[in-house]
């Protein structure tokens, strides 16, 4: 049997851009060389599109204008008949004919912005070439905080409570805006884009004027802002979900550690020290996290409840808030294509990144 050509696309116009590079990376070094011919391909931040070998292997991208800079652009080709190819076209030769790259199939190692919010996802089913994860629906709703929270209480399933507002009423109407937060929320608060991972743009407020700091920094990453209620003694736990329709498999719980009150972008991807360049693979953890078998379990049937309810597929990471007081568990949000894939919660049970 010939071997079957997956894309792995990464990078993309978003904050996320370098995570999604060290996913890519992972997903490549851990994809079976006898079973599948590896195509990677690459988006710049620009929005172009570009494949090569020279996209293999994470040393390569320590200067990234100068490894664009030698490569072609290519482009994905639409087909109506499954033949779905790269066009790399020839920038020498009268007579050089243009390279085609056959794809059976694409992997969005993408995080973020126009990757993960169902942009890749929508162009792809427009062509009928079919991808890893989620799809559409799934990956929208995903990636917004605030649909996915009204989706999630619509259910009856647990969450703090929020607000949110757009940039546009910050701008016009910053007190009206505060008055309504104070009323309904109270301090410590959790500022977030509504549409954006990895901890960017996130902060805590403990009053009026760091709340007003906090609405500032959102609105530079998003158009719509939320503004959860902050819990005094917690903890984060995150669980991984993985399979298709029904036939779903949840991982072990675990505690991420973080020396501030949530994990930063920093402490997350971009650490120097031990784990540094590996992603969430670097990131300190309590595995299995230390909670009760009885939270675990309550955890690991929100994770699927939360995969099924929000239609995802593939793979997930389901991020928990668990109250230490008072012992509740609230989901706090999706990754619908989590960092290095959350492989690091399936190798204690067998499962490993291959």
């Amino acid at each position: 049997m010939s071997k079957k050509h997956v894309g792995v696309i990464f990078g993309g116009r978003s904050v996320e851009h370098e995570v999604s590079i060290v996913t890519a990376q992972q997903v490549i070094e851990n994809m079976s060389r006898d079973k599948y011919e590896i195509i990677p391909i690459y988006i710049s931040q620009s929005g172009n599109w570009y494949s090569c070998d020279k996209l293999i292997g994470i040393e390569n991208f320590k200067d990234i204008n100068r490894l664009i800079n030698n490569l072609d652009k290519v482009f994905l080709q639409p087909s109506s008949n499954g033949n779905h190819l790269l066009y790399l076209p020839q920038r020498r030769g009268l007579f050089s004919r243009p390279k085609e790259i056959r794809l059976d199939v694409l992997f969005p190692a993408l995080h973020g912005t126009y990757g993960e919010d169902g942009c890749i996802q929508g162009l792809l089913n427009m062509i009928g070439l079919p991808y890893v994860g989620a799809g559409v629906l799934g990956s929208a709703v995903g990636m917004d905080k605030i649909v996915s929270k009204s989706i999630l209480e619509q259910a009856g399933m647990p969450v703090v409570d929020y607000t949110w507002l757009t940039h546009q009423q910050w701008q016009d109407e910053a007190d009206l805006v505060i008055r309504r937060i104070d009323a309904s929320l109270s301090y410590p608060v959790i500022i977030k884009p509504a549409n954006l991972g990895s901890s960017i743009g996130i902060s805590q407020a403990a009053d009026i004027d760091s709340l007003k700091f906090g609405i500032d920094i959102a609105g530079h990453y998003s158009r719509r802002i939320i503004v959860e209620q902050g819990l005094t003694d917690f903890m984060e736990i995150n669980c991984s979900v993985m399979g298709n329709e029904d036939e779903l498999q949840v991982s072990l719980c675990e505690q991420p550690i973080s020396w501030k009150e949530f994990l930063t972008y920093e402490e997350k991807y971009l650490n120097t020290g031990k784990g540094g360049g590996q992603g969430m693979a670097g990131a300190q953890r309590r595995l299995p996290a230390p909670i009760s078998d009885e939270a675990t379990k309550k955890i690991q049937q929100f994770a699927i409840q939360t995969f099924r309810l929000l239609d995802c597929a593939g793979i997930a990471l389901i991020d928990f808030l668990y109250d230490n007081a008072g012992k509740n568990i609230y989901i706090n949000e999706i990754n619908t294509m989590p960092g290095s894939i959350a492989y690091y919660l399936w190798e204690p049970l067998g499962i490993n990144f291959s």
